[in-house]
């Protein structure tokens, strides 16, 4: 199922569920229209919103600064808005990080 992305006037929007407290940083895969994202960090204190952010800037080799959580601060799913990209530029970036080849890839783990 593709990753449904919503474009806005800053940039994009997409659906994202977050696992917390898993043993590594890793885009698992789309389900349900949404990409599944986990992380190291607990849902405690912002500290699993923070470290997405971050994670997804490493990814996509922008500046955590243009990526913010639109909805759901308090929730396991989340929109994520990345400004200054489009759609296209946000799935080929996105794409080999999915793969379950490019598990081993640096771009996939932080």
């Amino acid at each position: 199922m593709p990753l449904k992305v919503k474009k806005v006037a800053e940039g994009i929007q997409f659906s994202a569920t977050l696992q917390p407290r898993s043993s590594k940083n890793l885009l698992v895969g789309v389900y349900n229209d949404t990409l599944k994202i986990k992380l190291t960090s607990p849902p405690v204190e912002g500290a699993a919103n923070k470290m997405c952010v971050k994670f997804l800037a490493k990814v996509l080799g922008v500046s955590p600064s243009r990526i913010s959580i639109v909805q759901g601060q308090t929730s396991k799913h989340k929109t994520i808005q990345i400004d200054s990209m489009d759609e296209k530029e946000f799935l080929q970036t996105i794409q080999p990080a999915l793969s379950p080849a490019a598990e081993g890839d640096k771009n996939t783990h932080a």
